[in-house]
């Protein structure tokens, strides 16, 4: 920054992230950060206000994983409490958030201050890196040493405090130095070492059960077309999950859909595979932590990740690669062009187990009263577009919409990550659509998880954000209703009433509606659709239990 004139820090937090192509804040207004939304609201940035900063960070959590650009949450003291929830959730998201909230004067601070708690000890378990800003001059410093720790490696949440008077502190331009992003946070495409690739090329040229599982990080990638390339290379068979889902479309003959071993039977013959890839795929506890028998004894391992952490985490591998999966997956590309490849049978096998799935949820669809989830799923389907927007949340309505619905585009398709919090999805959904403005997105909820942040609507409305919700409405908090009922014999504290929730949309400026019978839902799904506002379509549904919910009550009792 070059000049003699005065600024101060409110100015340079702006700069900072003007410089990182920040435009959306999500935010509310509040004591400790008013100075810096003054400033900033003369300066082109958007605010998204909200209704709850839980809220807020769960729309920079979304919005750092559809785009690949920070995050960016505010808040003042009590409303950094509220968004602690969120950050747990980016943290397991693994998506790029800058949360930075005011507080009292430096000075002040443990002197019993004004709203006062230490909050850069309560986030540091909840972030990649937590600190303090104690002189402007350092402002664009520490947005660069937050962002850099936010993109390195396995990405994640990142936490500032900026008290009110270094937001308003004044300091001469020519003591204030900015770089470029790509200065202090250069783009990763770590390759691995030729031996490496060639020993992994090779292992999967000798496989006859193959299977490959592409996590989160996959996505780094922006589009799928080196993976893509690879398996038409290799016909080897692909798995995808989290914000992979849709780097290679469903409808491609070597993608075999959601890797969810609940919600796709091809997936469960991960227990057979003779040599298991993991793109950016934890060995965490969804697999049993890499161990028989979910992964047989005998089973080779190729770990491919941005962390070093993570591989051989849980169980050793026989060749584990740390480095860009993109640029990875290239030069196992050019290796394997030196080798002859064919389709192999057990690709076959996995399709029949697919087939077979999806011929067991058609036979649910059944137009009864009240309706079985699936009817509300394929009657749905039939209305969707390629480039719609999919958002999930809750428990056994959303499982079955998980096990039926493709992912036929990069970014289209979202579910709750490991920490397994709900309530994300009006939020997640709201972020979407300002991401896609031109595409339609359609949150799937419970009725249950639809309440954590139901008043979001008033966001989207005032905001203009026509997002589409079709709520499962079971009267429960179905999926754990549904496993006290297999372990225990009976429900405690998971029945819910049949509300209204479409009146609450209707209360708030949206389109609600009620559905009961099957022959009302398609033309209700239809209005909604094209009603142009934020619209909810509360349809009564069955309490059915879904396979994630049976497959729980199995795990538990072969434990006990």
């Amino acid at each position: 920054m070059s000049g003699s004139g005065k600024v101060t820090g409110s100015h340079l937090i702006g700069k900072a992230l003007q410089l990182e192509g920040v435009r959306n804040i999500f935010t509310i207004a509040g004591d400790h950060i008013l100075p810096v939304l003054d400033v900033m609201a003369d300066m082109d940035f958007r605010f998204v206000d909200t209704r709850h900063e839980q809220a807020a960070v769960h729309m920079a959590d979304a919005w750092g994983r559809l785009t690949g650009q920070p995050g960016v949450s505010m808040y003042t003291t009590p409303g950094f409490a509220n968004a602690l929830p969120g950050l747990a959730h980016a943290l397991h998201s693994e998506s790029p958030v800058l949360s930075i909230s005011g507080s009292a004067d430096l000075a002040e601070l443990g002197r019993g201050a004004m709203q006062e708690i230490d909050q850069v000890g309560a986030a540091t378990p909840f972030t990649k890196g937590s600190w303090m800003v104690h002189d402007a001059r350092r402002i664009p410093d520490f947005i660069a040493r937050a962002l850099r720790t936010a993109y390195a490696g396995r990405r994640g949440p990142v936490h500032l405090t900026i008290p009110m008077d270094v937001q308003e502190q004044e300091v001469s331009e020519a003591e204030v130095t900015f770089f470029q992003p790509t200065e202090y946070r250069a783009e990763e495409h770590t390759f691995a070492s030729p031996k490496l690739i060639e020993q992994a090329v090779e292992l999967l040229h000798q496989a006859q059960r193959p299977f490959i599982i592409a996590g989160g990080p996959t996505s780094y990638a922006r589009s799928g077309e080196v993976l893509r390339r690879f398996i038409e290379l290799t016909q080897l068979p692909l798995f995808t999950e989290d914000v992979a889902r849709g780097l290679v479309s469903d409808d491609h003959p070597l993608c075999l859909g959601f890797f969810e071993r609940g919600l796709n039977r091809a997936a469960r013959l991960l227990r057979e595979a003779d040599v298991v890839v993991l793109l950016g795929r934890k060995q965490d506890y969804t697999i049993s932590y890499a161990q028989p028998p979910v992964i047989a004894a005998n089973a080779r391992i190729i770990q491919i990740d941005p962390s070093p952490a993570e591989i051989g985490r849980n169980r050793g591998v026989t060749v584990g690669i740390v480095g860009d999966i993109e640029a990875v997956v290239e030069q196992m590309t050019q290796e394997a062009r030196k080798k002859t490849w064919k389709a192999l049978p057990w690709v076959k096998q996995l399709h029949a187990e697919q087939e077979e799935h999806a011929a067991w949820l058609d036979s649910l669809a059944k137009a009864e009263q009240p309706m079985h989830a699936m009817y509300v799923h394929k009657t749905l389907g039939n209305l969707l577009r390629d480039d719609d927007c999919l958002v999930f949340d809750g428990g056994d309505f959303c499982h079955f919409g998980r096990a039926f619905y493709a992912a036929k585009q990069p970014r289209r398709w979202w579910y709750i990550p490991t920490l397994g919090m709900l309530g994300s999805s009006l939020p997640t959904a709201i972020a979407a659509k300002l991401a896609y403005p031109e595409s339609r997105v359609i949150m799937l909820t419970g009725d249950g998880a639809f309440g954590f942040n139901a008043m979001e609507f008033d966001t989207a409305v005032r905001h203009n954000l026509p997002v589409v919700t079709v709520l499962g409405n079971d009267s429960a908090w179905g999926i754990d209703r549904q496993i006290q009922l297999g372990l225990y014999g009976r429900p405690v504290a998971t029945d819910l009433l049949q509300s209204r929730y479409d009146i609450v949309v209707q209360g708030l400026g949206g389109h609600g509606e009620y559905v009961e019978r099957p022959e009302d839902l398609a033309p209700a799904l239809e209005r909604a659709l094209t009603s142009g506002k934020p619209a909810l379509v509360n349809v009564a549904v069955q309490r059915a239990i879904s396979p994630r919910a049976e497959a729980a009550i199995a795990r538990r009792q072969a434990k006990s």
